[in-house]
């Protein structure tokens, strides 16, 4: 588990990295374009600001989309208890903690270490689980606090949201380039304007949800480790998906911050969910019940 802890924090150096070179890519093509090599500075400049933004302020977001509320130890004696239990069990600095007003039972943690860290759940979710499953769902959620999973997907939520600001950014400048009498602007290279515009963001998209299916896996099976009751999690989770239903602040950017996919459920869902199916995360727990 300390090995996983260490890969998530090296990971978040290496996605900063690749957010940077992916970035850059993307700024050397559109500057292909057009002839000027400054755009690919522009680009970084934006990126950065927009990336050291979003640092800072990624849980204010998700908890002002989401719709969440923070409460205090006499607003919901019965959650704020239980973080307060998991916080001293794993030797974690008290997260901020907050409710959703929403049927649908979800929870989602966030903030870009375990001394800012927020854990968020919904009234439906406090509805529906008994005081073990609850324990474990908010287990799940300390868990990504612990292992450092919310800073990684914090970088990688901040690269999607930037490629497809720049990928916008891209369209518009191809509508400029084909309304601008310029002999050196070529069919050829524009259409590649167009591609990168458009496959940049799904490439975003696709490292996304590759990081996130497996931080849900880990954050299954830590909190199986940290409560020793892997049972709870397995209840937990089949409740989850007996009661899924979407949320009503449903918004794609928070979508793999939640335990459970908060969005309406589609034809292709499984397949570009940023979670894996709950079945096979309750067979992997009943398949390491005995290591926890």
């Amino acid at each position: 588990m300390y090995k996983q802890i260490a890969a998530n924090k090296r990971n978040t150096i290496f996605i900063m990295l690749g957010f940077v070179a992916f970035i850059a890519a993307i700024g050397a093509i559109f500057a292909y374009v057009w002839h000027d090599w400054w755009i690919v500075a522009y680009v970084l400049v934006i990126a950065a600001i927009y990336a050291v933004f979003q640092y800072f302020a990624a849980s204010s977001l998700a908890t002002a989309m989401t719709g969440a509320k923070e409460i205090k130890k006499r607003d919901n004696p019965r959650l704020y208890n239980t973080v307060e239990n998991l916080a001293i069990t794993a030797g974690l600095p008290m997260p901020k903690v907050y409710i959703i007003d929403d049927p649908a039972p979800n929870a989602f943690a966030t903030g870009r270490d375990p001394e800012h860290a927020v854990v968020a759940a919904t009234t439906g979710l406090l509805d529906i689980m008994d005081n073990k499953e609850l324990t474990a769902v908010m287990a799940h959620e300390m868990s990504h606090v612990k292992n450092y999973d919310i800073r990684v997907s914090m970088i990688t939520f901040g690269l999607v949201c930037v490629v497809g600001l720049i990928a916008d950014m891209g369209i518009r400048m191809m509508w400029l380039t084909s309304n601008h009498d310029d002999e050196d602007s070529s069919p050829i290279a524009l259409i590649v304007l167009v591609l990168t515009s458009i496959l940049a963001p799904v490439a975003a998209s696709v490292a996304q949800i590759a990081v996130s299916r497996e931080r849900e896996y880990l954050a299954d099976a830590s909190a199986a480790h940290l409560t020793r009751y892997p049972e709870g999690m397995i209840s937990a989770l089949k409740k989850l998906d007996t009661h899924a239903r979407p949320m009503k602040h449903q918004n794609p950017a928070t979508e793999a911050l939640f335990i459970n996919n908060p969005l309406k459920k589609g034809m292709l869902s499984n397949l570009f969910s940023t979670h894996p199916p709950i079945e096979k995360r309750i067979e992997r727990l009943e398949h390491g019940k005995n290591t926890f």
